[in-house]
């Protein structure tokens, strides 16, 4: 596949700030490729480089180094082909105005008024057009702003945290209707803090970290990159965390209950210990879940350079 061919392609990205307390390095070479009609999650902790990534890809910001091509153009070339759409956080909409008739003038600039009724229905409005927005709920108005993103048909759609406000009906409801844009062709990129949003939908996750990318895969690879496993029991011999943690390959110890729950690599040489040493029983074995693969590789501690290593590794995957 071509650049031209590749819906997004970031290279080299480089983006710094002054700021009173000196320079703020926001993305430090980030590289990414989105192929057409992937739904890829953009992770990371607050300061990560997310919002600033997302503002070069849509124009609003210049990387200090590096290239940025949007469906093979400029960022300001594709979005003024009606390419690229985004659903922003807040602000752009006006409290005055009825869903319908904020949504008509819109199309009005687009030359896509029969469109309206459409991205009414596909963003869940029916019940809401005729409300005045500032009367609307916070989810309704990111609706709105969903369904505005939807009038020039977009190839390209970004959404900064999306569900901000929906409840879990709305949510599911919204997310059922970008896998059915996917489907159809559409490139999704979102951002999120509702890290089960991109467990669920994304194709692929990439993690970011300082930024930089610190994983990029589906959501199991990104899990696998953390390398990590939590061996719970109930133990009929009860240790102290002291000695729980000076076992071998013990990471970091939790009580449940009456059960311990052992963060660890070394996971099977670990459940022979307790089963021979501490009377273990219904003893379990799982993979570290996507908020604790997260927390490890956004870590300020050492792994995060751990992870830089295999963020080559999954890297290789796409």
């Amino acid at each position: 596949m071509t650049t031209d061919d590749l819906a997004l392609d970031l290279r080299g990205l480089h983006k710094s700030f002054s700021t009173p307390a000196g320079t703020v390095r926001a993305v430090d070479g980030l590289d990414l490729a989105v192929r057409p009609g992937e739904v890829v999650a953009f992770l990371g902790p607050n300061g990560a480089g997310k919002t600033t990534t997302i503002d070069m890809v849509l124009g609003l910001a210049v990387p200090d180094s590096g290239t940025v091509r949007v469906l093979g153009h400029e960022p300001s070339e594709a979005i003024a082909r009606g390419r690229v759409s985004a659903v922003m956080q807040t602000g752009g909409l006006l409290k005055d105005l009825t869903v319908r008739e904020t949504l008509d003038l819109m199309a009005s600039f687009y030359g896509t008024s029969a469109a309206v009724g459409l991205a009414i229905e596909r963003a869940g409005l029916a019940d809401a057009a005729d409300r005045r927005v500032g009367s609307c709920s916070g989810g309704q108005q990111q609706r709105l702003r969903f369904a505005l993103a939807l009038l020039p048909d977009p190839d390209l759609l970004i959404l900064d945290e999306p569900t901000t406000g929906m409840d879990v009906a709305g949510r599911r409801d919204f997310w059922n209707a970008i896998r059915a844009d996917a489907a159809q062709g559409r490139t999704i990129l979102f951002a999120t803090h509702y890290l089960e949003e991109a467990d669920a939908y994304a194709d692929r996750i990439v993690l970011l970290s300082r930024g930089r990318v610190v994983a990029d895969g589906t959501a199991a690879q990104v899990r696998a990159v953390a390398s990590g496993r939590v061996v719970s029991a109930v133990l009929d011999a009860p240790m102290t965390v002291a000695e729980l943690s000076a076992l071998p390959g013990v990471d970091r110890v939790e009580h449940r209950g009456d059960r311990v729950q052992l963060h660890t690599r070394t996971s099977d040489a670990l459940a022979r210990v307790l089963l021979s040493t501490a009377g273990a029983h219904d003893l379990e074995i799982t993979s570290l879940g996507l908020e604790e693969a997260f927390l490890t590789l956004t870590s300020d501690v050492p792994v995060l350079a751990a992870a830089e290593s295999a963020a080559v590794t999954t890297g290789s995957l796409r």
